[in-house]
């Protein structure tokens, strides 16, 4: 009873940051506005992939090594803000917004794929949790820490797939509707652009009054 407690707590902790807007959910909405729901899902297995390798940084320990050495995490924690920030801008500076027009040289599934992961590996507030959360729920004394990091990153990569997921089809659904009419599209597209740009810059900053 008190495992699974243990659990459900370590899942509702995780639920909170999924929803809560950010980068990864910020480029999971810009990928499927752009590309559609292929993409939207290729962006979210990229996401669950980056998680994966948090989940073994925390795991393993190199979250203590980034805690003792500030100077790692603050260059992580803003490289990921301006990578993010640059794909907020180049949304913003699209003058085809998401009408069909601006979809003729969509990357591949595989190259959004590799940025989704990026994108998470970059995400000052996923190296928070780690930093912060997970260590607490990885207890010696229940047995073997690998068993139960894989335990907790399979709780981490369900609750991505089902929020993001969520979003991939919203979005799919808003793109078609978008791509009929080219002046809300733009506008949509800038929109999003700049909400990428600040959350970039709110969670950089978070991020860096945490560290």
């Amino acid at each position: 009873m008190e495992q699974s407690a243990h659990l459900w707590l370590f899942f509702v902790l995780v639920f909170g940051v999924v929803v809560l807007p950010g980068l990864d959910m910020a480029f999971v909405l810009a990928s499927s506005l752009v590309g559609g729901r292929k993409a939207g899902f290729s962006a979210v297995g990229g996401i669950i992939a980056g998680g994966a390798c948090h989940v073994a940084v925390g795991a393993t320990g190199v979250a203590v090594l980034l805690k003792v050495l500030p100077s790692a995490f603050n260059a992580v924690l803003w490289v990921g803000a301006v990578y993010v920030a640059w794909i907020g801008i180049s949304l913003f500076r699209s003058e085809g917004g998401f009408t069909a027009a601006s979809l003729e040289g969509k990357q591949s599934s595989t190259a959004t794929f590799r940025q989704g992961a990026l994108t998470n590996l970059l995400n000052p507030k996923a190296y928070l949790f780690m930093l912060a959360v997970f260590p607490q729920f990885l207890r010696p004394e229940e047995g073997a820490i690998w068993l139960q990091a894989l335990v907790l990153g399979a709780i981490i990569a369900l609750t991505q797939g089902a929020v993001y997921g969520a979003i991939v089809l919203v979005a799919d659904k808003a793109r078609g509707w978008l791509e009929s009419k080219p002046a809300a599209s733009v506008a949509v597209a800038r929109t999003v652009g700049v909400l990428m740009v600040l959350a970039a810059v709110l969670t950089a900053v978070e991020g860096w009054r945490s560290a």
